[in-house]
């Protein structure tokens, strides 16, 4: 993502940069992000043309982009989507996403779209995870080689572009409902001031995670959940 941020005011179209190896690779609010050497490390780097709100939604493309790559090599029914932006395979953590965009107008400038997969290891000594990481390969998939994911995956999320572009964001909404971890489930949300326990409603139109709480729904814009 750092050399994504370097390379954009040189780009003029939608660019993958693949990275076979990391030395300071990150997740979000800028935890440490494991990368053991045949493991996906890739950014999507483009101007999506949309206010931060809506670039922000892009999150939920990728998730399903990635539900749709990881299900070619393992059954689909081993996957689920964990709100805001992981995905689970088998109960752990086999995915993970980051977004960065910047701009001072009414637009941003470009976003870049970080994705990390465990195709072929289990990160070792991750000890203080909510979800234990697993890999492709530990839960019983196929192996595959890094660029064939990766033009697996960016096939699969220009798809998703074009459903954003001519059905709208319900429609990607509704395609990552129906594959959410624990939907209709008590879960808990950690935000940096509170912790809220509740019914997994939905995601609202702008991305929010809904809970049904004993004091009514609550939307949610941004924490780490538990299960």
């Amino acid at each position: 993502m750092a050399e994504a941020a370097r390379l954009a005011p040189t780009l003029d179209r939608p660019t993958w940069i693949l990275a076979y190896r990391q030395t300071a690779a990150r997740g979000r609010r800028g935890r440490a992000w494991s990368t053991p050497p045949g493991n996906l490390n890739a950014t999507l780097i483009f101007r999506p043309e949309a206010t931060a709100a809506e670039a922000a939604k892009r999150s939920f493309l990728a998730a399903n982009a990635l539900y749709a790559a990881l299900s070619i090599y393992v059954p689909a029914e081993k996957l689920s989507l964990k709100w805001p932006n992981d995905v689970l395979l088998s109960g752990g953590k086999v995915a993970g996403i980051l977004l960065e965009s910047s701009g001072q107008g009414p637009f941003v400038d470009w976003l870049s779209i970080g994705i990390g997969v465990n195709l072929r290891h289990t990160p070792e000594n991750v000890t203080n995870a909510s979800f234990p990481p697993t890999s492709l390969t530990a839960a019983g998939g196929w192996e595959v080689e890094i660029g064939d994911f990766l033009a697996t995956l960016a096939d699969a999320y220009a798809t998703q572009e074009a459903k954003l572009l001519r059905i709208g964001f319900d429609r990607i909404r509704d395609d990552w409902l129906a594959n959410a971890a624990r939907l209709g489930e008590v879960i808990t949300a950690r935000t940096g001031r509170e912790e809220i326990t509740g019914t997994f409603d939905t995601i609202d139109k702008d991305g929010n995670l809904v809970l049904i709480t004993g004091t009514g729904p609550r939307a949610i814009p941004a924490a780490d959940v538990f299960f």
